[in-house]
């Protein structure tokens, strides 16, 4: 049986600035992380709107951020830090954003103990009895209306906090053109629709053939439905969106369980 990841080609798409912690665990494991950052995240244009909504959180019973870069680019619009919550309380959608808050000074008051995503957040019951509630959610540009579409359900009145964007970067796509030619990719990895989407435009429909022959790992049960639509065949979903669990996840389709 295999002990290591030795000869192991994993495509990682992630975001060049997210990227770093997942390479150096692959390549603890002797696999061969090829680098194609499919997506960019970059600050939005409204500085001033940003900063002037968190000099009002009072206003808000509820401030759900959607994720790290949620966190991360709202703390940079503000000046490197985020106003005191007196009334307000914050919420994380997943462990990576409780960190990101609490590594920024934040009290996290909740977040999902599994699952980790907008459905799990929705079925704790702090988010059940929401009515008259006015909610913020700190988010990107164009993301899942479900958790803002479900709370208004509830009653709560949802206002949006839109901090950074994603765009697809301009990368040299012959590098992992050649390689896919040659046989030289065993597993990719992506942790968003738009960075699969990204990974199939990038990469050109004449060659979606034989991105679709190898294993793809995603981070949740809602992209791997639209990479079957898209047209993948063999199909991992990860325990969580950590880093570790994509490892796990690699370390299981090679090795088996």
């Amino acid at each position: 049986m295999r002990k290591t990841l030795a000869g192991i080609h994993v495509l990682v798409t992630r975001p060049k600035h997210q990227a770093e912690n997942l390479t150096q665990l692959l390549q603890s494991h002797a696999a061969e992380a090829v680098l194609f950052p499919t997506l960019e995240i970059v600050a939005t244009d409204n500085e001033q709107a940003i900063q002037s909504t968190l000099q009002n959180l009072e206003n808000f019973k509820w401030l759900i951020f959607i994720s790290a870069n949620a966190v991360n680019f709202a703390v940079q619009a503000n000046g490197g830090k985020i106003p005191a919550l007196s009334q307000t309380q914050c919420a994380a959608v997943g462990l990576a954003t409780a960190k990101s808050l609490t590594e920024h000074g934040y009290s996290v008051d909740l977040v999902p103990e599994q699952g980790f995503n907008s459905d799990a957040l929705l079925a704790m019951p702090q988010m059940q009895n929401v009515a008259g509630q006015h909610i913020l959610i700190v988010r990107g540009v164009g993301g899942r209306d479900l958790l803002a579409t479900t709370l208004t359900a509830r009653g709560a009145r949802v206002d949006y906090l839109e901090v950074y964007k994603r765009s697809v970067p301009q990368l040299d796509c012959t590098p992992v053109l050649n390689r896919l030619k040659q046989g030289k990719l065993d597993i990719i990895t992506a942790t968003s629709v738009e960075a699969l989407q990204n990974l199939l435009g990038l990469l050109g429909t004449e060659n979606h053939k034989l991105l679709f022959q190898l294993p793809l790992i995603v981070v949740s049960d809602r992209i791997k439905e639209v990479a079957l639509g898209m047209g993948f065949k063999r199909i991992a979903v990860t325990e969580n969106p950590s880093d570790t669990a994509i490892l796990d996840t690699v370390t299981t389709c090679v090795m088996g369980s």
